[in-house]
């Protein structure tokens, strides 16, 4: 049994779509599902349940002895969210119990950090676990902070040498973008803001830059395909031997002009972008640069191509955003 948390949201959702491609046949997705639409982002897959995160610990216990591993991706992942009461129940305490239950139960854990936790990378990109480097970073909101906090826990943890789950990672997701991400509203990609846009072959609105060495969308950030980040989990899952903090990202930062460009190219469109001030309240959290040095996952094995961003894009824009239906 493969269970994921926040299994019916964004990164959750295409965990699971590729669990279920190994013919995998039992699949477990927690998660809550209110009255939106992630229902939609499962609606095709084959599963063994589907468990509200209040039952979740319940469920365990009852199926203890078939749980192979635990994908944890469930969290508030919103980076305005200001209920940090809120967040530190969702992002710490539960990825707690989970690493937990994970260790007494010998389980897998697989859960999502975030290189929200560079802040605004004055102390760079770099994937460091130990607890002095993890100490040195400054998250610029309440949802990076909880994250970090988490990854500092594991770190004292280790050093310590208290039991931990028989394989352990975590991924520092960069800026993520693909199919069944509709739901996050103003949280989704860049990609499926400017996509309808585009699509009516009007005028795309980015934010103008405010820092004198970046041109006006040319913020840079390391923009990663959801597929990408799926494959490293398989390859992680594949290779149980393989533990630790990990950057998921490709290593190579682009511009937002570069990205929104790329929209209208997959459409067969001239770009048409125009600039428009940051609002103020997000002036002094907003990171001009971001992008993940690699280095670290690649010396641990993986081996993996990631996708180029205008390729990543275009089998985004045609194969899902521009269809009848666009969920995986």
């Amino acid at each position: 049994m493969y269970i994921v948390t926040g299994g019916a949201g964004f990164i959750g959702s295409n965990i699971v779509w590729a669990l279920e491609q190994r013919d995998y046949k039992k699949i477990v997705v927690v998660d809550r599902l209110r009255d939106g639409i992630k229902w939609k982002n499962i609606a095709k897959r084959e599963l063994y349940d589907v468990v509200h995160p209040d039952d979740l610990f319940d469920f365990l216990e009852e199926h203890d002895s078939t749980v192979k591993a635990i994908f944890h991706m469930g969290a508030i992942s919103s980076t305005t969210e200001t209920d940090v009461d809120k967040i530190m129940d969702n992002n710490f305490r539960l990825t707690m119990d989970l690493w937990q239950w994970c260790t007494a139960h010998h389980v897998r854990f697989i859960y999502a950090s975030s290189a929200a936790t560079y802040g605004d990378g004055e102390h760079g990109f770099v994937d460091h676990s130990s607890i002095d480097e993890l100490a040195k970073l400054a998250p610029l909101n309440p949802y990076g902070w909880s994250k970090n906090l988490f990854d500092r826990r594991v770190a004292r943890m280790l050093d310590s040498n208290e039991p931990h789950p028989p394989q352990w990672a975590g991924l520092k997701f960069f800026n993520v973008y693909g199919p069944n991400e509709y739901h996050k509203g103003t949280m989704q990609s860049v990609v499926s803001h400017v996509f309808p846009v585009a699509s009516k072959g009007e005028v795309a609105k980015l934010f103008k830059s405010h820092r004198p060495e970046y041109e006006d969308g040319g913020q840079l950030r390391d923009f990663v395909s959801v597929d990408d980040c799926v494959d490293v989990m398989m390859w992680l899952l594949d290779n149980p031997d393989v533990s630790g903090l990990f950057n998921c990202g490709t290593g190579k930062a682009r511009a937002f002009k570069d990205l929104a460009a790329a929209v209208y190219t997959a459409l067969g469109q001239d770009p048409k972008i125009d600039y428009i001030p940051t609002p103020e309240h997000l002036r002094d959290k907003y990171q001009y640069y971001t992008q993940a040095d690699m280095s670290k996952l690649r010396e641990a094995g993986y081996s993996g191509e990631f996708t180029d961003l205008e390729e990543g894009v275009r089998r985004y824009v045609q194969d899902f955003l521009f269809t009848e239906d666009p969920y995986r």
